[in-house]
């Protein structure tokens, strides 16, 4: 019901002004921010709709991974209403690391553009601990950072984890994910270099408006936002979208939340393992992200 109102609105609206009909319908996107988790990708998709051209459907949709039984019909039924000058984009972060969701998503359609966030695979995986440590909190305390990753596995790990590398618990979900060489490759296998857009998940948090506008710009937009639709978080120092009534409209609580302390020998280790992993991925796509490791 609530569709056919909009749809009779925006109807009225052309007659009203002389334009073209062109009646909002429900389109498979033509861009996915397929990941990475924990590196900004909810802070870019809010961002980005501040260009009014921009349509996401609320929730991860996780259609190439976990959903593709529930077929094309289902998965355009998710997608918000659109005219042809909008870019409707989905995001579902846990694509990036999935092992059908590149060529599901060719399938569908081959001109899709790809949209990765990356940022310090060291911070990216104390992130995502931080992020499961709140979650499991009713189910008793996760053992500490230091111990998930360089630590003895622990019997309720999934990942076999039992052979180390370079000291660190590869296995790990959090540590596997930072090794972007080997998902990134998959990706490459079923698109071109030029229909992939990497976003700084650092400068994102630095500079929100430059990493938008160049996502614009991959997305075929004239670039709209700009360094005043951004604040600063008073106390979490994350960005923030500042209101037409100069209010600040952050990302929620759990955006920017506190990470544990890691002792310094155990992000030594870390980085030793990220570094040549790095290296492969930085060489992979002809571009260098400045990250501590």
């Amino acid at each position: 019901m609530i569709y056919r109102v909009i749809g009779i609105t925006f109807l009225l609206i052309q007659l009203c002004i002389g334009a073209p009909i062109e009646m909002p319908k429900k389109r498979f996107p033509t861009a996915i921010i397929v990941g990475v988790k924990k590196a900004g990708t909810r802070a870019l998709l809010e961002f980005l709709r501040l260009n009014p051209h921009v349509k996401a459907p609320g929730p991860e949709v996780h259609f190439f991974d976990k959903n593709f039984h529930k077929g094309l019909e289902w998965y355009r039924e998710q997608m918000p209403l659109t005219t042809s000058d909008d870019v409707t984009i989905e995001k579902s972060p846990a694509y990036f690391h999935s092992k059908n969701a590149p060529e599901r998503i060719k399938a569908l359609n081959p001109n899709t553009k790809i949209i990765i966030v990356v940022r310090d695979p060291i911070t990216r995986a104390i992130s995502d601990y931080t992020q499961a440590s709140s979650k499991r909190k009713r189910l008793g305390l996760m053992p500490s950072f230091e111990d998930m990753a360089v630590g003895d596995c622990a019997v309720w790990l999934k990942a076999n984890c039992s052979s180390k590398v370079r000291g660190v618990n590869a296995g790990w979900g959090a540590i596997r994910i930072g090794v972007y060489h080997k998902h990134m490759k998959r990706w490459l296998e079923h698109f071109p270099f030029e229909n992939i857009h990497l976003v700084d998940g650092e400068q994102l948090i630095k500079s929100p408006a430059h990493e938008v506008s160049a996502t614009e710009r991959f997305l075929g937009l004239k670039p709209t936002v700009k360094p005043s639709n951004f604040g600063v978080d008073p106390v979490k120092k994350f960005p923030c979208v500042r209101r037409s009534d100069g209010e600040l409209h952050c990302l929620g609580k759990t955006k920017g939340r506190p990470h544990p302390d890691v002792r310094p020998e155990v992000l030594e280790m870390l980085k030793d393992f990220y570094v040549p992993e790095n290296q492969k991925f930085f060489q992979m796509i002809n571009r260098r992200f400045f990250w501590d490791s």
